[in-house]
């Protein structure tokens, strides 16, 4: 158990939450959320010690192990990966290393023999002796191939060193998990196998995510951060906003009633206190008016951009046309012979673990990469606005808010682009940041700006959830849904692609797949099942 006795987290003048109590305890999952900069990643530090509170205490049995999963990616380089894993459990980790010391030494005394048999005890109390195919099973469900546990994790990918991290903190069952954006950097199946993880996990996890589907799955608590406070409800995510969202409306009808209630009391007061047959009348009216008080809703931390896609052109029924492309890259083969034909209205999810080949398609289509063979072609119709995973030459000016806007539209009245960039959640002294101190999803709400006045009627979309909060992602969300046009995106949040998405093009090491269907009925179907098994049967894990 994990308790949280009267902490508060400011930063100067400005306080972030305020005497916190709660209690976290086995066997319940809690989603932390809240807003950008509300203090999510800090609350988990000051959970785990690493940074202290501005008062308050943290509470734990000190016989219980936590666990953290690390942000910096460069501190494990000098070791191996599945040494890296194992140092997880630094108890166990310590233990091998003075084992294999011991009996390393060439003068092993009696009294090294008795610490060594004290060390294969307690080994074996901790399992130890299955630490490594513990480890490497871990590796394996995360995407991590055998072939690499044995490398330096400074030969790894960073997206690989990301899922290595994730093995260490869930390595040897930890008492209390706490994860920060876990499934950053996860293909779909690993972040499917890490749900079912989280689910059959028996002691504490808290967990920050801005993954909806993935909150929905493992959460049996949510800690909401806002109004200064952290509160815990019961439930995942959707029953926490549902619940959140009918407390607020509650709040304001109670007070609706209560402001009509005070008018009509007024009006009748106004008409009748001159009136002596009706002043005692009026009287008692004015003392029921001081009674009802208003309560003061308080100011919520959450911000929801204003996003919508409006073509300023309908397609004609010629979409897109694409005969045999195929692109190579460093002497990796991407796609070959790739066919495609894109119908009025469709919206397509491109999946599968081949990232890179789903990258340069886009950039082919969107006119920035040459194909080695093939053609596509375009109806006359399409106008296309490219919303791409990697935008930094987008800022490379350093212009402020207003004049980088202007840049992407026709409309260059100062009123104009400010409430734009208003809508975008960008207000105040905010329009004349410069593009060069912006945060990730600062880029992204302006990319979005971007792709919102382009007026397209195609739009292409690279993980466009990068770097968004919960608020966002949602507003993104039900835009593309509002979209009446043709959509072309990668993402790997589940609910974003099922909820968007009527057609899945999964690339596989071993073929395409494209299928009509909702992504949660591609993912049951028993035909694409089967395609999988065969495309993907080289590999160790199917991946998406």
């Amino acid at each position: 158990m994990l308790n949280v006795s009267n902490v508060t987290l400011a930063f100067g003048k400005q306080v972030l939450f305020k005497d916190v109590n709660l209690k976290f305890t086995p066997g319940n999952c809690y989603g932390l959320i809240g807003a950008n900069g509300s203090g999510k990643s800090t609350f988990l530090k000051i959970l785990s010690g690493e940074i202290e509170s501005y008062n308050g205490t943290i509470l734990k049995n000190p016989n219980e192990r936590i666990a953290v999963l690390q942000q910096d990616q460069f501190a494990f380089d000098e070791y191996d990966v599945l040494q890296t894993v194992i140092m997880g459990h630094k108890k166990l980790y310590d233990i091998i290393n003075e084992k294999d010391a011991l009996y390393a030494k060439e003068d092993f005394s009696d009294e090294d023999g008795i610490r060594a048999g004290d060390l294969e005890s307690a080994l074996a109390d901790m399992n130890g002796y299955d630490a490594e195919t513990e480890a490497s099973t871990m590796l394996n469900r995360l995407g991590i191939d055998v072939e690499l546990h044995s490398k330096k994790m400074s030969e790894l990918e960073s997206t690989q060193k990301v899922r290595v991290l994730l093995a260490q903190a869930m390595f040897g069952n930890p008492d209390i998990l706490l994860l920060d954006e876990p499934t950053n950097h996860l293909d779909l199946r690993s972040i499917t196998w890490l749900e079912n993880f989280l689910y059959r996990f028996k002691n504490t996890v808290i967990v920050v995510s801005h993954d909806r589907h993935f909150l929905n799955k493992v959460c049996t608590h949510i800690a909401d951060i806002d109004f200064k406070k952290i509160q815990t409800y019961a439930g995942n995510y959707d029953f926490w906003y549902h619940a959140s969202q009918l407390g607020m409306k509650q709040h304001k009808d109670s007070n609706k009633k209560k402001e009509d209630k005070i008018k009509e009391l007024q009006l009748f007061v106004q008409r009748f206190s001159a009136n002596a047959s009706k002043s005692k009348q009026a009287t008692s009216r004015k003392k029921l008016i001081e009674k009802l008080t208003i309560d003061e809703i308080p100011a919520t931390s959450r911000k929801f951009p204003y996003i919508a896609f409006k073509a300023n052109r309908e397609c004609g029924n010629i979409i897109l046309n694409i005969e045999g492309l195929s692109k190579t890259i460093d002497g990796e083969v991407l796609f070959k012979d790739f066919n495609l034909t894109i119908n009025k209205g469709e919206k397509i999810a491109f999946v599968g673990q081949e990232n890179n080949a789903k990258t340069a398609l886009f950039k082919i289509l969107n006119g920035e990469m040459e194909p080695d063979s093939g053609t596509y072609t375009w109806g006359q119709t399409i106008t296309l606005s490219s919303f791409p995973k990697e935008n930094s030459s987008y800022f490379s000016n350093d212009e402020n808010l207003i004049d980088w806007l202007k840049g992407w539209t026709e409309n260059t009245d100062e009123s104009f682009v400010r409430g734009f960039l208003g809508r975008m959640l960008f207000s105040g002294e905010d329009v004349f940041k410069k593009t060069g101190v912006l945060s990730g999803g600062e880029k992204m709400r302006c990319m979005l700006s971007r792709t919102m006045l382009s007026g397209a009627n195609v739009l292409i979309f690279d993980e466009p959830t990068n770097h968004l909060d919960l608020e966002a992602i949602t507003a993104l969300n039900d835009a593309l849904i509002d979209f009446e046009e043709i959509i072309l995106f990668t993402s790997h949040d589940h609910q974003f692609i099922d909820t968007i998405a009527d057609r899945i093009i999964e690339f596989t090491p071993g073929g395409i797949i494209d299928k009509k269907m909702r992504f949660d009925d591609y993912m049951e179907n028993e035909e694409v099942k089967s395609l999988r098994d065969n495309f993907y049967h080289d590999h160790h894990e199917l991946s998406l």
